[in-house]
């Protein structure tokens, strides 16, 4: 393969950040905007040691599932990936992703996963966060090109509603009357990082924020009235103050300037007080559903004890509150834990307890105090649960888990871990919170291992009649006896000598802590580990998990 040469490829499968596979001569190409079972002519871009990547010059084969996009920056934008398909051909490929990771890293098999859609793929997103840039001496807003830190700048992105557009243009046009410079992440110079606005789906209400470099804005009065000009019906205006030099959107600091510095939005029937900085599901309709699933998987009886970590302004907490006798809710962010403890208040909910902690270091202290949930839910973010709460969530031995999650992969990796802890995955469903986008939602059921029936066995040692020999017992006991110990040396011969290449044992360690496996049994690599160096490539990461296949370790 060489750059800029040209290639016709079948189309084998989709990656999880919705870009299309397919080989040339046994290398891994990546391609976006084709379908699965599509012949393409695809052009190289770049050709790396274990991949490539490629763009579309034309379909020969297209799919019945082909569509022409209704975005005319898609393929440019790095926001929507999908625009090219029909929307039942991207739920079957979101369904599909979910299961494959399920199978293959959480080993195990729900052959009749169900994905629920979304009623509308058009302006759903109640969170919007335009970056904002100088090109050719104007300040512009937009969505960053997909692999870059370049702005697209997007006049009407159809998954936005329809105020974003409104905002973007007042807010651009005050920093031209008043020669407000955009934020240069290359100097760490100017002042507009973002424009930030929440969106109540069912209240209406908007809350407009501005990411700002500076200690304190200037021409705020300005700003205040240019918005207001442009919507009367903003409800709030803020300036957060952010001079890290971060990709991180929020500073810590907020500045109300209009308004309150807030917005209530109504989710399954109660009210719910949302600062900037609080997380809330971006598809309204669909988390009502989401959270209508968690519940019914829960199967509560009204005398329940639940424990909701990571719970952000409250939202599960408080739909579980009206199930259960007692629910604690826990979340790092302070100006969250506040609004929870507010929308419990708002709500007339007072069996709920909220604290302000990291997940890990309160799911310990939740386990050390005694405290045992009959219930914990859990909606991390990407990363998953770890380690430390997954050992924590097992002390408290909960009779279930629900596990909503945003990630297929670490899912399967924590059902995984669940596994080894005694937790058995019974349900799982999907719900699409991200039309157009590669993201997915999943809601599972994990409930407490426990034997179906038990078997009384009386053996009698001895000689004579009715009694069972002792050497024929020995035997029975012989043919029970663990499988062999799978070793990192025979994962390394199976390797070289299937793939033709060496991978080194700290490669095959991590690998396994990734798959929730053990890997102490090998210290010297768990040291290697900690120590900065290179991690596995692709082509050597499904080696390994071919041979772990290969040995039955997963």
């Amino acid at each position: 393969m060489r750059k800029n040469e040209a290639y016709s490829v079948e189309i084998t499968g989709l990656t999880a950040e919705g870009a299309g596979v397919a080989r040339i001569d046994g290398q891994v190409v990546f391609v976006p905007g084709v379908i699965p079972d599509e012949r393409c002519e695809i052009r190289i871009d770049h050709v790396g040691r274990t991949c490539a990547y490629g763009s579309l010059v034309r379909v020969e084969k297209p799919s019945e599932h082909r569509v022409t996009p209704e975005c005319e920056s898609f393929g440019h934008c790095g926001g929507c990936v999908f625009w090219h398909m029909d929307y039942a051909c991207e739920l079957e490929q979101k369904r599909r992703r979910v299961q494959d990771a399920l199978s293959r890293i959480g080993g195990i098999d729900f052959p009749d996963l169900q994905i629920t859609g979304s009623q509308s793929i058009y302006g759903y997103r109640n969170k919007v966060q335009f970056p904002v840039q100088v090109q050719n001496g104007k300040a512009v807003a937009g969505f960053y090109k997909a692999g870059s830190h370049t702005v697209i700048p997007i006049t009407d992105c159809k998954i936005q509603p329809g105020v974003a557009k409104t905002i973007r243009a007042a807010v651009l046009s005050w920093m031209e009357k008043e020669n407000v410079p955009a934020y240069d992440e290359r100097t760490h110079t100017g002042l507009v990082r973002h424009i930030y606005l929440r969106y109540g789906a069912k209240s209406g209400q908007t809350l407009v924020c501005i990411v700002a470099n500076c200690e304190a804005l200037p021409k705020k009065k300005a700003l205040v009235r240019e918005i207001l000009a442009a919507d009367a019906n903003v409800t709030g205006i803020v300036v957060n103050y952010n001079t890290k030099k971060s990709n991180v959107i929020l500073g810590e600091r907020f500045e109300t300037l209009y308004g309150e510095g807030y917005l209530e939005d109504m989710l399954l029937g109660l009210t719910f007080r949302l600062s900037p900085a609080a997380f809330y599901q971006v598809n309204h309709d669909q988390a009502e559903r989401l959270y209508e699933k968690a519940i019914e998987f829960a199967r509560f009886t009204g005398e329940e004890t639940a424990l909701d970590l990571y719970c952000g302004s409250g939202t599960i907490t408080l739909c579980l509150a009206r199930h259960v006798k007692t629910v604690y809710g826990v979340e790092i962010v302070d100006a969250a834990i506040r609004d929870a403890k507010e929308n419990a208040r708002k709500n007339g909910i007072v069996n709920t307890k909220f604290f302000c902690a990291d997940a890990g270091q309160a799911a310990i202290q939740f386990a050390h105090d005694g405290i045992k949930p009959d219930v914990i839910v859990v909606d991390p973010p990407r990363k998953g649960v770890s380690e430390d709460v997954i050992e924590a969530m097992a002390q408290m031995s909960p009779e279930r888990i629900i596990y909503v999650s945003c990630d297929p992969a670490t899912l399967a990796r924590d059902i995984a871990r669940l596994w080894e802890k005694g937790y058995e995955a019974k349900k799982a469903h999907c719900f699409d919170l991200f039309p157009r986008c590669a993201h997915v939602e999943t809601v599972v059921l994990l409930s407490h291992k426990k034997a179906d029936s038990y078997i009384h066995i009386d053996v009698e040692f001895g000689e004579g009649e009715g009694k069972i020999p002792v050497d024929s017992i020995a035997k029975r006991a012989e043919a029970y006896k663990p499988k062999e110990k799978v070793t990192y040396k025979m994962i390394k011969e199976y390797i070289e000598a299937k793939y033709g290449f060496k991978v080194h044992t700290a490669y095959i360690a991590e690998v396994k802590r990734n798959l929730g496996l053990p890997m102490y049994d090998a210290p010297n690599a768990v040291e290697e580990l900690k120590q900065p160096r290179k991690h596995p490539t692709p082509e050597k990461v499904e080696a390994i998990k071919d041979a772990l296949r290969y040995f039955a370790v997963i």
